[in-house]
């Protein structure tokens, strides 16, 4: 880590890179305006309530910085295309193909990037344990149960090269699978909904777990909130579930 500091400290200046890994100090702390359709949904609850799994710095930049830029560049994208900025941005990332070529890879990241994060902070908040239920009993017909959805899901997130997501889909039938995506993409990229999924990239994890994503993967789930997810759940076997 000191040596990966000092090739950036070379690179950038001192001030430059504590610029960069300094954190917001309030959680209050309002992240710049979108100006347009798309917002940055607040965290629903405090950066340190994942601790110490996920650390409140980790939280703080990955949510007032990284999600903000996705949703500022976003709008930026669809500013002169009034028809599109109407549109919910499932609708858009499911239609990419029929979006003007000049503002189509925006759209992708920065659309996928929107919908991933919505989705992952609202899993997230939580205290791990089990599910149970109609949940609990889907994991066990389609994914072998929780252990080995664990086991897969930690597999298929450590095995994406370079940055990305692994996520647990559902169709309207609740039937789940298992995915994984590189960069921002999503299943919404292909009509599927997401149940839930976690965030790969080196942003998600690196302050606290550095290149050990395995460890990061593994402590993930001591912080997903099961409730959350069966309302989802329950989201999609009702046609409701949106990202």
């Amino acid at each position: 880590m000191s040596a990966l500091l000092s090739r950036r400290t070379a690179l950038f200046g001192t001030a430059a890179l504590a610029s960069v890994f300094a954190a917001p100090r309030a959680w209050s702390q309002a992240a710049p305006a979108a100006s347009g359709p798309f917002t940055l949904p607040p965290l629903p609850y405090a950066p340190n309530a994942n601790e110490p799994h996920i650390d409140a710095q980790t939280m703080e930049i990955h949510h007032g910085r990284h999600h903000a830029a996705y949703v500022a560049n976003l709008n930026a994208a669809v500013k002169d295309h009034g028809q599109i900025a109407a549109m919910p941005i499932e609708q858009i990332l499911a239609k990419l193909g029929e979006m003007p070529e000049g503002i189509r890879t925006a759209l992708r990241n920065n659309g996928g990037g929107h919908a991933n994060h919505t989705m992952f902070w609202g899993v997230m908040g939580g205290k791990g344990g089990a599910p149970s239920g109609d949940l609990a009993a889907a994991i066990t017909r389609d994914l072998g149960g929780l252990d080995k959805l664990r086991a897969d899901f930690n597999g298929a997130g450590a095995r994406v090269f370079g940055s990305g997501w692994v996520f647990v889909t559902v169709d309207g039938g609740g039937k789940l699978a298992l995915a994984s995506r590189p960069n921002q993409d999503t299943p919404l990229m292909d009509g599927g909904r997401v149940l839930l999924g976690n965030d790969v990239w080196e942003h998600a994890y690196y302050l606290k777990y550095q290149n050990r994503r395995p460890a990061y993967l593994e402590a993930w789930w001591n912080v997903v909130d099961w409730e959350k997810v069966a309302a989802r759940y329950a989201a999609a076997k009702a046609g409701t579930l949106t990202i």
